[in-house]
């Protein structure tokens, strides 16, 4: 008996060591993946330059992977349902590795934009599949936890990507981007290839064809409309024309989708209510978050006189805060549930949020830096714990769409958000009072980022937590 009980406890500690290990490999991928898009932002000019292109050119680079990877999000349900786990992570990160050598190597914009392409098409798979691995092999009181070191990679990543970004094209040709995050992929490649196991179940579903052409045309449009509002204004042909054909396709696929046996996204996940309000409370934060982290580099840069390094560095305290609670928040939902979390984030989120509404010349980089702080913390305290709280409300066969649909979600609630916010910011300045007159757009457009985390902070008082002390005691024998 004692030797049968020692051999259950290294078992325990083997299967605890495997999960570990198998967190690690996913959270590099995702590290790398999400670090990638916001390196070349701050890369630009320096590509611009060695490479001979006017703005609108170069911006393909960025407006490209978004698009690439709205696209690949919607259908990574039916690749799940298609192929292994293994297989579809190594092929994502595979395309991700070969995407960025050939970025690495590039002679001319036509071969850098191939690599861009490569990057985006990995990285739209591994993001929802490594939330659907996260949800299959924790248990369901241990996935605040473990979404909560997910939600430490995508606020890190962006923290720091464009202050290292920003540093590295200084001092090393802009090729030195691609360089430093190849090892790294690659490492996590060989790893993988040896620890990771199947999880997924393969259904095999039918593939439809004309599903997967109305969903690109759909959500890419709409993204692309979307991402180019903010710089070429929503009455542009070019976005009327972009939108006005997602929001036909998007239709299409929609009404389609509801019809098949075996559809590609599986939009009768809504009628799961909590999913569908978690869902929306989480496009509420995003589009908060997202516009905040667009706008007030612009303010700093362009109004107040900061450089670039300096725009970064304000905004890399609030970042690492959010990286570092995360975990904490994930381990207080498994013990309380999401709904009191996200009503004390979304109050801090309202009232930073409107305190970012009273700037001037005067403001210090000290206010900048620490308002944000308390800010991120706020997104904290909401962003995972809801999202984690949707997808647990789905049966297992169902975490594959949930994940799919819960990143395109977020996807598009950051287009619109940039594209609104920067929008208001536009035309709410003042050109005849100089830079007062312009930072009057920026606090015009917190005001009403303000009034969408109001709407956040409405929705989330009909967040119910479910019996999750049972769940537990049943879990813990």
């Amino acid at each position: 008996m004692v030797r049968e009980k020692s051999t259950t406890h290294t078992g325990e500690e083997r299967s605890k060591v495997s999960l570990i290990v198998v967190l690690i490999v996913l959270l590099s991928g995702a590290f790398v993946a999400i670090l990638n898009q916001t390196l070349l932002g701050t890369a630009l000019p320096h590509i611009m330059r060695d490479l001979d292109l006017n703005a609108s050119t170069a911006q393909w680079l960025q407006s490209i992977f978004m698009l690439v990877n709205g696209i690949m999000i919607p259908v990574t349900a039916f690749l799940i349902a298609s192929f292994t786990t293994r297989g579809l992570f190594l092929s994502a990160m595979g395309s991700f590795a070969i995407g960025t050598a050939i970025c690495a190597v590039a002679p001319n914009f036509t071969i850098l934009m191939i690599g861009r392409i490569l990057q985006a098409a990995g990285a739209g798979i591994i993001m929802p599949l490594m939330q659907t691995i996260l949800f299959l092999v924790f248990p369901i009181n241990k996935r605040g936890t473990a979404m909560g070191m997910f939600g430490l990679v995508i606020a890190f990543a962006p923290a720091i990507g464009p202050t290292l970004s920003g540093w590295i094209v200084e001092q090393f040709p802009w090729e030195s981007l691609f360089y430093m995050i190849l090892p790294i992929i690659i490492v996590d490649i060989i790893i993988a290839y040896f620890i990771l196991k199947n999880v997924t179940e393969q259904t095999y579903p039918k593939l439809d064809v004309l599903s997967i052409i109305l969903s690109s045309f759909g959500f890419g449009g709409l993204l692309y409309g979307f991402s180019t509002a903010g710089s070429s204004g929503w009455v542009s042909e070019q976005v009327f024309i972009s939108m006005s054909i997602g929001a036909i396709a998007l239709i299409w696929f929609i009404r389609r989708q509801l019809k098949l046996k075996e559809p590609i996204l599986e939009f009768r996940i809504f009628k799961y209510k909590m999913f569908t309000l978690t869902t929306a409370l989480g496009m509420v934060v995003f589009i908060a978050m997202i516009g905040a982290a667009v706008v007030l580099p612009l303010l700093m840069q362009n109004m107040l006189g900061f450089t670039a390094f300096e725009s970064g560095l304000a905004l890399l305290p609030g970042a690492a805060i959010m990286g570092l609670m995360n975990p904490v928040t994930g381990r207080l939902f498994d013990l309380y549930g999401a709904k009191w979390l996200s009503i004390i984030g979304l109050l801090i989120l309202v009232i930073t949020t409107f305190m970012f509404a009273d700037l001037s010349e005067q403001t210090s980089f000290a206010y900048i830096a620490t308002l944000n702080a308390f800010r991120m913390l706020s997104v904290a305290m909401v962003m995972m714990p809801v999202t984690t709280a949707g997808l647990n409300q789905l049966p297992p066969d169902l975490i594959p769409h949930g994940t799919a649909m819960n990143n395109t979600m977020r996807q598009v609630a950051g287009a619109v958000g940039t594209a609104l916010l920067v929008t208001v910011m536009t035309t709410g300045a003042i050109p005849d009072k100089g830079v007062e007159g312009m930072i009057h757009g920026v606090n015009v457009s917190f005001i009403v980022a303000g009034i969408i985390s109001l709407v956040g902070l409405g929705i989330s008082f009909f967040i119910k937590n479910p019996e999750q002390s049972n769940v537990m005691r049943i879990d813990n024998g």
